[in-house]
């Protein structure tokens, strides 16, 4: 499967995506430095990385990354976007994203499954991943489905056309995310850091998000043309 991964900021994202997918071949398009496919086709799919930015941002690229979802979506191409890429599927299709009011979500969150799709195999009735972010998706797009989600994050997994967004990050291992935790001690509070690098030894699925990552886009995919 050919995939395009559209990376929404320098950090070695297509690293941690080819360790997650090895059996992909990925096609990397910088979106934060202005690159982006020349239409939906190039690829036979594709995933959106998250970023440091925010989707409701004035900058450039984020507007035409905007615009770029917007082409997908009438399309019908399967994408899946992740943390920031989930946070676009909403806004550029109607939804409302904003600063979540509890403030920041990092560690591993457990998350219920709400409605389970022909996809989502093996089955599972709620799964782990790690979370870092600020934003959250407040309100879904129209015609959007829920998946998944738990107090803190209600829009935790959905589903709208092709594209699946997903809140947490099924790329992200607990080390890294303890790396990321330090870095940001200073900004997050040393309190909520203890906190999140305590749930670190909590269940984690990536490797079930990513089965499902991979049946979601062979089912709605199609050839590259």
């Amino acid at each position: 499967m050919k995939l395009g991964l559209l990376k929404c900021d320098p950090r070695p994202f297509e690293e941690m995506y080819a360790e997650w997918l090895p059996d992909v071949e990925w096609r990397v398009y910088n979106v934060h430095l202005g690159e982006l496919p020349a239409t939906p086709r190039e690829c036979e799919g594709w995933v959106g990385t998250g970023s440091r930015d925010s989707v409701y941002e004035d900058v450039p690229w984020v507007h035409a990354y905007a615009e770029c979802v917007r082409k997908m979506f009438r399309a019908a191409a399967p994408f899946v976007g992740v943390c920031f890429g989930h946070q676009m599927i909403a806004h550029a299709l109607g939804g409302r994203v904003t600063k979540h009011p509890g403030g920041w979500s990092i560690g591993i969150h457990q998350f219920t499954v709400t409605h389970r799709a022909p996809w989502m195999q093996p089955p599972l009735d709620s799964f782990g991943l790690v979370m870092s972010c600020q934003d959250q998706v407040q309100e879904l797009p129209p015609a959007a489905v829920l998946l998944a989600g738990n107090e803190a994050c209600r829009a935790g997994m959905f589903q709208v056309g092709r594209m699946l967004a997903i809140q947490g990050h099924p790329e992200y291992t607990p080390e890294y995310s303890r790396a990321l935790m330090e870095l940001r001690r200073e900004r997050i509070g040393a309190e909520r850091v203890e906190a999140g690098i305590a749930t670190l030894a909590d269940p984690r699925h990536s490797a079930e998000l990513g089965a499902w990552v991979r049946a979601f886009l062979s089912r709605n995919g199609g050839g590259a043309a």
